[in-house]
């Protein structure tokens, strides 16, 4: 009979049912890696627009953000032949090239406030406190190759999916997502798609950094084209999907769909959609609501409306001011934060919170070809 003291290992590395990646690595060490189990066979793979995605997310692209230089060029070591997917999972690497593990010897038995070294710590035992192993957003690198995959999936079907930054600490947004040209969102480094929010969002972000302070933001998702249908009734509703998989991307502390936390404030009689029925080319009637406080879902399905949804992330954790904190003995220290990090994670992340959504519509889009004949 095993012992459970035997049975130490750390779970939770697989998102998706139907569509599903596993992810491995850590930020200072050979590198970082994506296994993509059941992407049906015959889709062609674009691996420039992979690498695209991998480029938005990357470190050292602008003055605003780490200065850690990644290259991020993935290497595909399987399940694609001749550019299109075999049906056999496909695996993908990124190499570390320029880490710097020795930036954090100094944190090797303190507990940096804001981070995950104490509860890591508590719940193996032990820890790569190199940049913070495992813990570091440095994974969600494997996310954006999976998700980039996903999202060539989801293309045949027309559906299409952009995020952007509608709030850095106070400065927010004030105009809705419909009155937004968003196929500017990469024409500035903070990635807001109104160009005089996004001049007052980097002042913030300058100001902050100056200090070596940092700030958190908000992201705004739009998933257009999605066919009414996808989603399950009880346990996987869509929303609930889409909320595990944002509040598993590294500090996101707040999930909101369609009117969010603004909505239990209305009335019923104000916040129900009302549908109307189109014609469409075809001839057909199309249904539609006129409103979308319901953020394009209803009953954990989705309704055929824009998806719309907010993501919040806390301000970075590690400062390059003085923080108190203790030690494993208990004693206090005052670190002082080394090494490469951003001064506001929200830009970086926009591309994140693109692929763990294209992640959650691809698995549901797969299902829903089992809900019936």
């Amino acid at each position: 009979m095993l012992h459970l003291a035997y049975l130490c290992f750390m779970a939770g590395n697989s998102f998706g049912q139907l569509f599903r990646i596993t992810t491995f690595g850590e930020s200072h060490g050979p590198g970082i890696g994506v296994v993509i189990d059941g992407c049906p066979a015959g889709l062609e793979i674009d691996l420039n627009f992979i690498s695209k995605q991998l480029q938005r997310r990357r470190p050292g692209q602008s003055y605003i953000k780490s200065t850690r230089n990644e290259t991020d060029e993935p290497e595909v070591l399987s399940g694609i032949y001749q550019g299109k997917s075999t049906g056999a999972p496909i695996s993908m690497f990124i190499r570390n090239k320029d880490q710097r593990p020795g930036d954090y010897s100094h944190l090797e038995n303190t507990w940096r406030p804001g981070h995950a070294d104490y509860t890591y710590d508590q719940k193996y035992g032990f820890r790569d406190h190199r940049g913070g192993g495992r813990s570091s957003a440095r994974e969600t690198a494997a996310r954006v190759m999976g998700g980039a995959v996903a999202a060539l999936l989801l293309e045949k079907s027309h559906i299409s999916i952009t995020a952007f930054v509608s709030a850095v600490g106070t400065v927010a947004l004030t105009l809705p997502y419909t009155s937004l040209d968003l196929s500017t969102v990469d024409h500035s480094p903070v990635r807001c798609p109104e160009p005089s929010t996004a001049a007052d969002m980097i002042k913030a972000i300058e100001e902050v950094k100056e200090d070596g302070d940092t700030l958190g933001g908000v992201i705004t998702c739009v998933v257009k084209n999605v066919p009414a249908g996808l989603g399950e009734p009880v346990f996987h509703k869509l929303q609930a999907d889409l909320a595990g998989a944002m509040m598993g991307i590294n500090a996101v502390k707040g999930f909101e769909i369609g009117s969010g936390f603004e909505g239990a404030k209305l009335k019923g009689s104000q916040h129900n959609d009302r549908f109307t029925a189109e014609i469409d080319p075809n001839g057909h009637p199309r249904f539609r609501t006129i409103t979308n406080h319901s953020g394009g879902i209803q009953g954990g399905i989705s309704n055929g409306s824009d998806i719309v949804f907010h993501v919040a992330f806390k301000p970075v954790s590690t400062l390059l001011q003085p923080q108190e904190t203790v030690d494993k003995e208990g004693k206090n220290v005052t670190l002082e934060g080394k090494g490469r990090h951003d001064p506001c994670v929200v830009p970086r992340a926009v591309p994140i919170v693109e692929s763990m959504a294209a992640l959650v519509l691809a698995d549901h889009w797969l299902l829903n070809h089992t809900a019936k004949i």
